[in-house]
């Protein structure tokens, strides 16, 4: 049952996108997503970049639009993640090592409790990452927060600590990047 409850909130999701608002770094950044009856709102996106090089972008889909931070890691409402690599320059490796630290930084170096979550979330990127591969993290209350690469669902990690931590990655007060967290949370 849970099976086809993701499967069917993963198609209600690709199902209800609307127009693309805009572009960023030459990806569709829709103005709205849907999923389980629930219709989010960009909140904002960015780039993340290295040396003046566009690695991915990120977009942050909210039930309405935040410029608060904190409430939005600690928020028990629905909520999306979409990243999006545009640079072949982002490997296996340096994604895992991004998302390594960044959830060091957004658990002030706390993460014995959700250890074996962040291990079970990085799977997700031990595949080999391409240009154009598409994530999307979608924050549940029912469920937790469930990936999907490029349609495909990945893996399921229940628990609202797992999902603070995993927003505070880019949102916390020491984020993956400054300028990134500002533009995802430019409303």
């Amino acid at each position: 049952m849970k099976k086809l409850y993701l499967l069917l909130t993963f198609l209600i999701l690709q199902i209800n996108m609307t127009t693309a608002q805009n572009k960023v770094s030459g990806v569709s950044v829709y103005e709205t997503l849907s999923f389980d009856g629930n219709k989010l709102v960009l909140n904002g996106a960015g780039v993340k970049e290295k040396m003046w090089i566009d690695l991915y972008v990120a977009s942050l889909y909210l039930p309405s639009k935040s410029t608060n931070a904190d409430e939005i890691i600690n928020s028990s409402e629905p909520a999306i993640i979409k990243i999006n690599i545009v640079s072949s320059l982002v490997s296996t490796d340096k994604m895992i090592e991004l998302m390594e630290e960044g959830f060091v930084n957004a658990t002030n170096g706390n993460i014995t409790s959700i250890k074996t979550k962040i291990d079970k979330f990085l799977t997700v990127f031990r595949d080999d990452l391409k240009e154009k591969d598409e994530f999307m993290i979608v924050f549940n209350p029912k469920i937790g927060i469930t990936v999907f690469k490029n349609g495909v669902k990945k893996g399921t990690i229940e628990g609202m600590d797992f999902k603070k931590a995993l927003f505070g990655v880019w949102l916390c007060i020491k984020p993956a990047d400054e300028k990134l967290k500002r533009a995802m949370l430019d409303n």
